[in-house]
This record gives structure tokens, sequence and C-alpha cells, in this order.
């Protein structure tokens, strides 16, 4: 096969030249070189990534293109952060061509600090009907959103930031026992509609379960603190780090501050007042939220540091969790001191009134 040879820099420097262009100022082949590109370099490296801090953690974009250039922005522009990107990237926003592009842009560009991991929505079943066949359909042709899906069906499925927080679209699988499960997956792969590879995808933390339970999506489980507990100990892990569900806040706990969900399209659709946000952990493995606020045209800024301790791991102990009035009072409420994780203290860093 011949090499793929497409101008990367140049397909960035226009898709940021111009990010309010109506129509994408790309050339058909050189989406198709993307996806041809990126593909490989998916191939290339493991299907459970393994990574190290600094890095910036970014959940769901779905073709909120604006947004997705709002948190280069905030947290600086590859290769000045690291990103992992769990996923999403296509659907119910209007710009999934311009997102994923400059995604993948940034993938080969950058292939050892820019990680993107597949979501529920990089599948051709679920994208066929939520906007971006449409997309691709109205604006090029279906033939290249069959490129896309051949790309799509070779992204890595998960990964481990310094072997103790777990990435993953979705959540947790009752037949996951062994990270060798998922490292042994073959790609490329279609997403099929029970089993571990859709539980990675699909399925949901639930307060209100104990075990497993079934889910309201109508596909793959939810599960209950106990499920989380477990997994954790028995993979030596500290945090769980998923998108896959609106959040109003950008980002919410769940079991203890053992499990995080990140969600980076603020007002999603047009239709919610939610915030986005996404997660940093620094090279202490320190995890700070920094969350963006649609007021307007412009986005509030705020900061909540999370402590994790998870720097080369201290002898086993509790800490404390502090409540103070940095969140939100009807987040205090629920709020107590509780013995957590050395991963998971929390301090407060910015006032959530302060802007960007």
């Amino acid at each position: 096969m011949d090499a793929i040879v497409i101008n990367v820099d140049n397909i960035i420097e226009r898709l940021l030249e111009k990010p309010n262009w109506k129509t994408m100022q790309i050339m058909e082949s050189e989406v198709r070189g993307l996806c041809l590109k990126s593909r490989e370099l998916f191939l290339q490296q493991p299907i459970l990534l393994e990574l190290e801090a600094p890095l910036v953690i970014c959940g769901d974009i779905h073709g909120q293109y604006s947004d997705l250039l709002s948190i280069f922005e905030l947290r600086g522009f590859p290769p000045l952060a690291n990103y992992l990107f769990l996923g999403d990237y296509v659907d119910r926003g209007k710009r999934s061509l311009e997102t994923i592009c400059l995604l993948l842009a940034y993938k080969i560009k950058y292939p050892e600090n820019f990680f993107m991991l597949r979501g529920n929505h990089e599948c051709a079943s679920v994208n066929r009907i939520y906007g971006f066949y449409d997309e691709c359909k109205r604006r090029y042709n279906v033939k290249l959103w069959k490129s896309f899906t051949d790309c799509f069906n070779c992204l890595p499925l998960a990964a481990i930031v310094e072997e103790k927080i777990f990435c993953v679209h979705g959540g947790l699988s009752p037949d996951l026992h062994s990270m060798d499960q998922i490292r042994r997956l073959v790609r490329p792969l279609d997403i099929p509609d029970k089993g571990l590879l859709c539980d990675l995808l699909w399925s949901d933390p639930d307060r209100d379960v104990q075990g497993w339970g079934e889910s309201s999506r109508g596909i793959s489980f939810t599960f209950g603190v106990d499920i989380v507990t477990k997994f954790l100990n028995n993979h030596h892990l500290d945090l769980i780090c998923r998108a896959h569900e609106v959040v109003q806040d950008g980002y919410e706990f769940f079991g203890g501050r053992q499990l995080v969900t990140l969600f980076s399209a603020p007002q999603y659709c047009g239709e919610f007042d939610n915030a986005g946000a996404i997660m940093t952990v620094d090279s202490t493995l320190l995890c700070s939220f920094q969350i963006l606020k649609p007021s307007g045209r412009k986005f509030k800024y705020l900061c909540n540091e999370m402590n994790s301790l998870l720097s080369p791991p201290p002898p086993p102990r509790n800490a404390t969790l502090r409540s103070t009035n940095a969140f939100t009072d009807d987040y205090l409420n629920d709020i107590e001191d509780i013995p957590i994780s050395p991963v998971q203290a929390i301090t407060q860093a910015a006032n959530k009134n302060d802007q960007i």
C-alpha cells in the first residue's frame, strides 16, 4: 500500500484560521487521508493505552466545535498540553466534521501526546441515526462516512494513567475480570449489542443499584458503588474516569469519589444549561477540574482541585474530604467529611465567578 501523504499542518491551520466558516475548507481527499493515516496510528498503538501524566482528560464533545476550541484555548493547543479524549466526538452537534477532523489531525501531528478513545457514537449503527451520517452525506458523500467508520473501528477502548486512573467512555462490565481481556482484542472491531465491548462504551453508574442493574438505555447495564469499589481494589486502581452522561456541573463524582463522570460539551445541543468540564492530571497526579459555563457568548471558569496523591504510591492510607464553599450550596448539602482513598482528597483552587 502506498504511503499516505497529507499536509496535516496546513489542514490544522485552515481548521483554526476560520473556525466559523459554514463550509469546511478541506477537500474530500484530505479528509479521507486523515481517516486513513489516523487509523494506521491507532492500530500501531495499544487498544488499552498506558499513559503518563501530565495529561488533560476531556469528555463528550458531540460536534460542538467552538467548545472544543475553547478547551484548547484554556489548557493550551497541542503540543503545549497532552490530551486524552474519552469518545463521542460526533453526532447531535452541528459541526461534527470540523471536530473530528481537527482531533484526527492532532493525533497525526502529535501521536505520542494526543490520544483518543472510542465512544458509543463512534459506531456506524449509532452515528447513522444521530446526525453524523447526514452531515457527511450533505457536505461530502456517504463514501466518506464509511471511511470514518473504518477509522472509528480501530480506536482504542480504554486507557490507564500512571497505573492508577482507569479511563473509558462508558463504564464497567460484568465480563471484565482482567485487563488482558481488553489487551487481547483485535481491531478493527464492530461493537456488538452485548458483552465486554458493548459495556465499556455503554454502561453507567447508578446510586440506586447494588451489583448490576438493568439500563434504561435498553442496552448494557448499570453498576453500583460496590462494583466500583471491587474493581478498583482488584486492579490496584484509585479512580475511574468516564464520560457518556450529561452532568449539570460538567463533572460529577460517584461512590465516595471513586468514579468521576466528565462531560465537555456545555449547553449540550442548545437544549440544556449544563456546564462542561475537563480534568487535568499533573505530574504529581494532582487532579483539577476546569469548568466551562456558558453565559451568553462568554464562558465562566471554575477550577476545583482534586488532590490525588497518586504519585509514586505512598503506603495505603485514608484522607478526608473537607467541604468548602467553592461548590454550589446544593452540592454542599450532600457532602460530609468522609474517608476516601489517597487519590481523592479535594481542595478548591479558584472562585467560580472568575472569567475566561
